[in-house]
């Protein structure tokens, strides 16, 4: 069929078999060719175009409600809601989101990007619905991986207590954005390989359905017998003791088996959990046989080879920072590294190869990862928790109380922070600064390039204290590591360049932007006094006070929200000590940043070399009037 023809999912209900794995074949040979131009989750959503082609034929959308956690998989659903149209701009600037979003169609009806959410979710719209009277299906998708966030568990908790009627899916590929890891997956892969249980119990509820009559009393033994079986052939039992219904392992790539799975679980009166088995990348070998996680998300690629494209021709700031502590380690036995599931996104693989009894996935537990660290740390340990800025936000609570407060030796290296592109709102790593400055006890640094970085890893790894290291996603600049700088100061910023018209401050990637806006204002006669905040807290106040002094205007420039960023530390501390001079900021107002390309979404909040220049000139020409 002409999958462009797609207006919504009613079209599949009267789909044969045959026909569904026509549809099927059809959907993964477009996302395979789509997905090269765009890049995106290719591998996530490879794997489960059966399940979800079965969803949306057993349910209907909107009414029911499908909930993805995550939702990096959602592009199936996309595509049988009407929008394989838009797919050319998938992750682009005002563009096709790669998550699910309420803007985009009535079909969304929970917003995503990080993990553990689709079942807490889920129990609150079920609630809803039970209390308005209404009568539709809650439908919420997680994944083996997300299934070990603490989020997760409180949800199935309470679900199972409340006996709350849904169904849950549990996709599980063995993978969530890396291999899992856990207690958890073992349970899972020791019920994955078991279908005894599953065999019996089916064949007892047919022998059923062919008595006319099943009394009460009969059935009631008859599910007294299932669960005794349970016990008998199944080596986890964990979601029945929940309270929660349980139904696998299904096949996620046969229709039979999911149609079979979904109307057995519509038929019980509360909560349901279908084990489905799903391959991630299936139907492209290069994702399929990805045992590392290289295919769960990427750019642009070759069909034919899986070549990667566009990676550039420097290191990733990810891989040097890791590198950079794993040869500290090699020298320092307290160093010991630790990641939330990100051991192929924060570029720790040479860490964990060759120093496994020092390294740590702990799955995604940003919680438990913080504060496993503040353990490390309180029996004199040298913990580096490399984790996406994004990410954080889920353990702040760990990082105030169990870090901060108690002043624990802990490098936090927050990767990904700034702008980061394509994957948008959900993944922008701008609001660390926010929550991370107020810590009494909290030191944040951020490098203008590799070469400062490795200076600062110095500094950091003997530091002792809370420390969190910011560092962008992309490449490092290519520099010449071999250049003579100034040893790090505790506290102390960087003259870059001297001026006496006016004092930009600004640190990280930003600093480049300003120094090249200062050279063309140089040409204007406007001489720039560019000054590097390697230091983000504490800040320079001597530098501040004898900037003031001279009577020069201050703007601080940074890739962060204004809201509670360096510029705010230094508004006020330039209002409290009343130092006669103005400060004005560019940075990210109040808003959320969409998906685009770095430079477009720089662009759009007005991080580039020509507002700076704008700004500079209406701050000189508003001070000579």
């Amino acid at each position: 069929m002409d999958l462009y023809n797609i207006e919504d999912p009613s079209f599949l209900k009267n789909k044969s078999e045959d026909e569904l794995k026509e549809i099927a074949q059809e959907i993964r040979d477009f996302l395979i060719e789509s997905c090269a131009k765009t890049g995106g989750h290719i591998g996530a959503n490879l794997g489960v175009v059966e399940l979800t082609l079965a969803l949306h034929k057993f349910y209907n959308s909107p009414k029911d409600q499908i909930i993805f956690d995550v939702g990096h998989q959602a592009y199936i659903h996309k595509i049988l809601t009407g929008r394989i149209n838009q797919f050319d701009s998938l992750r682009q600037y005002k563009g096709l989101s790669g998550f699910p979003k309420l803007s985009e169609s009535e079909h969304d009806v929970w917003e995503a990007g990080h993990s553990s959410t689709s079942l807490s979710a889920a129990m609150g719209i079920a609630k809803a619905r039970d209390i308005k009277g209404e009568d539709f299906a809650v439908i919420p998708i997680i994944g083996d991986g997300a299934l070990t966030g603490g989020m997760a568990l409180e949800a199935l908790n309470h679900i199972g207590s409340d006996k709350t009627k849904m169904t849950i899916i549990l996709n599980d590929n063995e993978m969530s954005i890396a291999p899992n890891v856990g207690a958890l997956h073992n349970m899972l892969g020791r019920i994955r390989t078991n279908t005894n249980y599953n065999r019996i119990k089916y064949d007892i509820e047919e022998l059923l359905s062919k008595i006319p009559t099943v009394g009460s009393s009969i059935r009631g033994v008859a599910d007294r017998v299932k669960d005794s079986l349970k016990y008998l052939v199944v080596n986890g039992v964990f979601f029945e003791e929940l309270g929660i219904k349980y139904i696998g392992p299904v096949d996620g790539h046969n229709f039979q088996d999911l149609e079979r799975a979904l109307k057995s679980a519509n038929e019980a009166n509360g909560p349901v959990l279908i084990h489905v088995i799903t391959k991630k990348g299936k139907g492209y070998h290069h994702a399929e046989n990805d045992a590392v996680g290289t295919w769960h998300g990427l750019g642009p690629y070759k069909i034919e080879t899986g070549e990667s494209l566009g990676s550039g021709s420097t290191m990733s700031w990810s891989e040097f920072m890791s590198n950079s502590v794993f040869d500290h380690a090699l020298e320092d036995e307290r160093i010991v590294a630790l990641t939330p599931a990100m051991p192929v996104g924060s570029k720790l693989h040479k860490f964990q190869n060759e120093l496994p009894e020092r390294f740590f996935d702990v799955g995604i537990a940003e919680q438990h990862v913080v504060t496993m660290a503040g353990g490390l740390a309180s029996y004199g340990m040298k913990p580096y928790v490399a984790i996406y800025s994004t990410f954080l936000q889920r353990g702040y609570d760990q990082v105030l109380h169990d870090i901060d407060r108690q002043k624990l030796n802990v490098f936090f290296g927050i990767d990904r922070s700034g702008l980061v592109g394509a994957d948008g709102e959900t993944h922008h790593g701008v609001f660390d600064l926010t929550f991370l400055l107020p810590l009494p006890n909290m030191v944040v640094v951020m490098p203008r390039d590799e070469k400062e970085a490795q200076m600062m890893i110095d500094f950091a790894v003997n530091y002792e204290g809370p420390i969190a290291f910011r560092y962008p996603r992309g490449n490092v600049l290519g520099i010449d590591m071999n250049e003579e700088r100034p040893a790090i100061e505790y506290g102390k910023w960087e003259t870059v360049k001297e001026g006496k018209d006016i004092t930009v401050i600004s640190y990280g990637p930003t600093l480049i932007d300003v120094l090249d806006a200062s050279e063309e204002l140089k040409t204007k006669g406007i001489n720039v006094n560019v000054v590097n905040a390697r230091f983000i807290k504490p800040i320079d106040t001597e530098l501040i006070t004898k900037i003031a002094e001279q009577n020069q205007p201050i703007l601080v420039v940074e890739e962060a929200m204004l809201a509670g960023g360096l510029g705010a530390l230094v508004q006020s501390f330039v209002m409290d000590y009343d130092l006669k001079t103005i400060v004005k900021r560019i940075g990210i107002d109040d808003q959320y940043v969409e998906q685009g390309s770095v430079p477009e979404l720089l662009e759009e909040v007005g991080l580039t070399k020509e507002n700076i220049v704008n700004k500079i000139e209406e701050i000189i020409s508003n001070e000579k009037n």
